[in-house]
């Protein structure tokens, strides 16, 4: 190996130290180009293209170091690799392949005296029992084993993440307490540092995956906190898609959904080539996220590539379809998802059948759904759970004609969506409770639930229901009561897109610049999600994007042309963007703002030209703003009646 190759051979190994994925793996790379990498090497070259999303490359690297560790007789290090390789597959939905190389890890561990590599082996055999058959008392008794055997020999990857693997099977069977208190175990150890950063991700995912089934968002808010805290100690940007897709779950929850929405676009992007059930998960993700908002096209369009991808696309679908109008296709689709018999599953989808049955006409099922849910609450806990079961006899007495019991398992589900934190459903809660009061009389307690229902659906941009929740404001003869949302919003948008796009696709080439605009836009998502910015449309290389103030959106801006301009220092290139900002106010609907506004902005944009930013001078007024501006000059823009005086935002100041 000449000195270029063992200095890059050096830097690789240096950059996984220190979890510099893509470096390391470009370094890796150029070495083992130069002279073939050594088994440990080539272990790193896998690691580095695992985190970078680049699996086949992963699984090539694994196999040549099986292939050398077998060649020099290290069965015990080639069994690791192994089973390695066979989740890898496992990933990509290859369950045969991946059974054939568990096959090859058991042979090679036949013969070897009791040793930490049968833990690992009894650890991975738990989980395909847990996950792909469903026999718990298999699964709890490997890992059992796995714990004691990682214990004798003091491994403490092998020791987190069976005792987590054994606190996983002991809540699906009803165990709940015994079996959190050892998932928190698990996590605790690894977000504190005691734990690699892939068993890191390991702990995490399957944290969150226990906390999303039994509906504990609490739980998972806290550890999804510790582990982004954990992420940048480590130097660590976060882990891949995998896990951005329990991140996705939680900030929808939480009522943060544009933030949701980049995280499971990124998800999506990243994990189509890697691993299907999580894409198919972000997927769905991403359709919950625009349902809510009432892009009902394109979350069918996301429901769909889910399904496609192998998810069960319900109880959203299901939900679509009530809201379309069609319940027949709605009561199909969910009968149908409820024939899967586990309760936690079961648990997500019957506060759907419950709206749908009662919207069939069918208290009788709203009822059974009811009872269940309430029995799996009992077993398995959950606030989330007992708010669904009140919100579900509140929806069942208003149909009975019962609307001071109503009101009273509505209250109860209010004061658990609050403690929840949960503000979509907090919103809905206040809705029925407004129904309930209404039928009881009380007209004005009605009123203070549906503005406080309206204010909350606006800003989270739940257009639908804020619709709904206006159209009964106005029946009751309350739309110009204080605090309810007016029909016009005051928003700053901001409209982005590349310069020169058609000569730079001629340039480089439709490959290359699939991958530039796939790096460019999920890098303004990013930015757009950091200043708080909703993305309203995205087409070809623009975004349109609003923002609820004028500073966050300049501030945004220039963090979009700063972080452009430090790339292409950097790295030589990337593309050039201009930028146009706009305060106006605007209607809404569930495409998105309209009106004059978004028209001015979208042509003071196209006055930029590439690198700039142009905003109206209204746009700053009265705005204190960390960077200057040049002095107003009136422009005349296409089919803009008035002149509008434009500023150029100097951003390198």
């Amino acid at each position: 190996m000449n000195h270029i190759a063992a200095d890059a051979l050096e830097g690789g190994r240096e950059a996984l130290s220190r979890y510099a994925w893509r470096e390391a793996y470009e370094l890796l790379e150029n070495a083992d180009s130069a002279a073939a990498l050594s088994p440990e090497d080539l272990e790193g070259v896998a690691v580095a293209a695992w985190w970078t999303g680049r699996l086949e490359a992963c699984i090539l690297a694994r196999e040549r170091a099986f292939a050398g560790y077998i060649a020099i007789g290290s069965g015990r290090p080639a069994a690791m690799v192994a089973m390695a390789v066979a989740k890898d597959y496992y990933a990509k939905g290859a369950s045969s392949i991946g059974t054939a190389w568990v096959a090859r890890a058991e042979r090679l561990l036949a013969e070897e005296p009791e040793c930490v590599e049968h833990g690992y082996l009894e650890r991975l055999l738990s989980v395909i029992a847990f996950e792909g058959a469903g026999d718990f008392e298999a699964a709890l008794a490997r890992a059992r084993r796995a714990l004691e055997i990682g214990t004798k020999f003091g491994d403490r990857e092998l020791q987190a993440i069976a005792l987590q693997d054994q606190g996983r099977v002991l809540v699906a069977t009803g165990e709940v307490a015994e079996g959190m208190a050892m998932i928190d175990e698990a996590t605790v150890a690894a977000v504190s540092g005691e734990l690699s950063p892939y068993n890191t991700g390991v702990v995490y995912c399957n944290t969150i995956t226990a906390c999303k089934e039994l509906a504990d968002y609490r739980r998972a808010s806290d550890w999804t906190d510790a582990a982004s805290r954990w992420c940048e100690r480590q130097a660590i940007a976060g882990f891949p898609g995998m896990c951005r897709v329990y991140r996705a779950s939680i900030l929808l929850v939480r009522g943060a959904w544009p933030e949701a929405e980049l995280e499971a676009r990124r998800a999506c992007d990243e994990l189509k080539e890697f691993n299907l059930s999580y894409a198919a998960e972000a997927f769905y993700e991403l359709g919950e996220v625009r349902m809510r908002r009432g892009d009902l096209v394109a979350a069918q369009e996301a429901f769909k590539q889910a399904h496609e991808l192998g998810r069960d696309p319900q109880p959203g679908l299901a939900l679509l379809r009530l809201a379309e109008g069609k319940t027949a296709g709605a009561r199909a689709c969910i009968d149908q998802a409820l024939e899967d018999p586990r309760p936690l599953h079961r648990a997500r989808l019957l506060p759907a059948e419950v709206e749908i049955a009662l919207a069939s006409g069918d208290i009788e099922a709203a009822r059974a759904a009811a009872d269940e849910l309430e029995a799996i609450r009992k077993t398995y806990g959950s606030d989330a759970f007992e708010a669904a079961a009140y919100s579900a006899w509140s929806r069942i007495a208003l149909e009975e004609a019962n609307p001071q019991l109503a009101s009273r398992n509505a209250r109860q589900a209010l004061r658990l969506w609050q403690e929840v934190g949960a503000p979509f459903e907090l919103a809905q809660t206040r809705m029925l409770l407004a129904s309930a009061y209404l039928a009881e009389g009380d007209e004005d307690g009605a009123i203070l639930e549906l503005q406080a229902a309206a204010s909350s659906f606006e800003r989270l941009g739940a257009v639908p229901d804020m619709r709904r929740a206006r159209t009964q404001l106005e029946s009751l003869g309350a739309a110009d009561v204080a605090g309810l949302p007016p029909a016009r919003y005051a928003r700053t948008f901001m409209f982005t897109d590349i310069v020169r796009s058609t000569e730079l696709i001629e340039a480089i080439g439709d490959d290359a610049w699939s991958d530039l605009l796939a790096w460019h836009d999920n890098t303004l998502r990013s930015l757009f999600a950091t200043h708080g910015g909703e993305e309203i449309h995205h087409a070809g290389d623009g975004f349109f994007v609003a923002f609820d103030g004028s500073p966050t959106a300049v501030d945004c801006a220039v963090a979009v042309q700063r972080t452009l301009h430090d790339h292409r220092r950097a790295h030589g290139f990337a593309p050039t963007v201009r930028i146009g900002v706009h305060a106006a106010g605007a209607t809404r609907d569930s495409s998105g703002y309209q009106g004059k506004g978004v028209h001015a902005a979208a042509r003071i944009a196209a006055q930029a030209k590439g690198g700039e930013i142009i905003a109206s001078a209204t746009t700053l007024a009265g705005t204190t703003l960390r960077f200057p501006a040049s002095p107003p000059l009136a422009v005349k823009l296409r089919s803009i009646p008035e002149p509008i005086e434009l500023v150029v935002i100097d951003w390198r100041a």
